[in-house]
Formats: structure tokens, C-alpha cells, sequence
């Protein structure tokens, strides 16, 4: 029997602002949506409430020997917060160099991008991180 499909939400955490992103299990692909401010628990409800994830997707920033650093503990307390409040399951996923690579499809498709545009473009990239690390009945095992 195939596995249910699944939506997902992708935050890329920030200080100032986290990035929220959307995704499912099918196409394995996700899509920006808006950034909130950090500690906007209303503007993340609203965005829960109206997509109803299975899932959230919680950007864990490494350092380049991918180890964790500071941020990474605020970014893990973030996440047990979200299970907290809003009783959805979350994951962490290596983020190392998504606001890079946000920046530089920015570049590539020559548009000019405010910072809370490449917070939630590299919540989609942390997204798809994840989905295409998911073994998926749908799809067959990740590409």
C-alpha cells in the first residue's frame, strides 16, 4: 500500500526573521512562502493553520566541519518549541550553505531579492534537502 502523501513546512531560522517554506512527499519539491519575525508564534500559527503539515522541517546550521555551534542549539530549541505548541512532529536537517545558494539562484535568475525573500528561499531549499532524503512508496526510493 503507498504511503500517504505528505505536506510538509520548512523553517530556516533565523535571529531577525525565519523563513517558511512548503513542500510535499509526491514531487519532492518545495516552494517559499513568507518569513515572520523571530518569536511571531501568531504569523506561524496562521501559516500551520492553513496548510496543515504532517511535518515541520527545521534548518540546523552547522559549521563547516559540521559540527553544532550556538546557533545551532537556538534553532534545536526553536524546533521543540514548534512541537510544543502546535503538536506537530519536527526534524532537523543540515543547512550548511543554503543562504549561499538562495543568494546565488537570486543572482541567476536576475532579480534582486530582499533578505526575508532569501530566509524563505532557503527555507525551500532545507525542505528539499529533506524530501529528497525520504524514501517515498509514491515515488520510489530518492533519486
Amino acid at each position: 500500500m503507498a504511503e500517504a502523501i505528505k505536506t510538509v513546512i520548512g523553517f530556516d531560522f533565523g535571529t531577525h526573521w525565519i523563513g517558511l517554506a512548503v513542500g510535499q512527499t509526491l514531487t519532492r519539491q518545495a516552494s517559499p512562502l513568507e518569513a515572520v519575525k523571530n518569536g511571531d508564534w501568531k504569523g506561524i500559527e496562521k501559516v500551520l493553520q492553513s496548510w496543515r503539515p504532517d511535518l515541520l522541517i527545521v534548518g540546523l546550521p552547522l559549521n563547516m566541519k559540521g559540527e553544532q555551534q550556538e546557533m545551532s542549539k537556538r534553532a534545536q530549541r526553536f524546533g521543540r518549541q514548534l512541537e510544543g505548541r502546535f503538536g506537530i512532529r519536527a526534524e532537523f536537517v543540515d543547512e550548511r550553505l543554503t543562504t549561499r545558494e538562495a543568494y546565488q539562484l537570486a543572482i541567476e535568475i536576475q532579480r534582486k531579492k530582499s533578505k526575508t525573500e532569501i530566509d524563505c528561499l532557503a527555507a525551500a531549499l532545507i525542505t528539499e534537502s529533506w524530501l529528497r532524503n525520504q524514501e517515498n512508496p509514491v515515488n520510489g526510493p530518492p533519486a
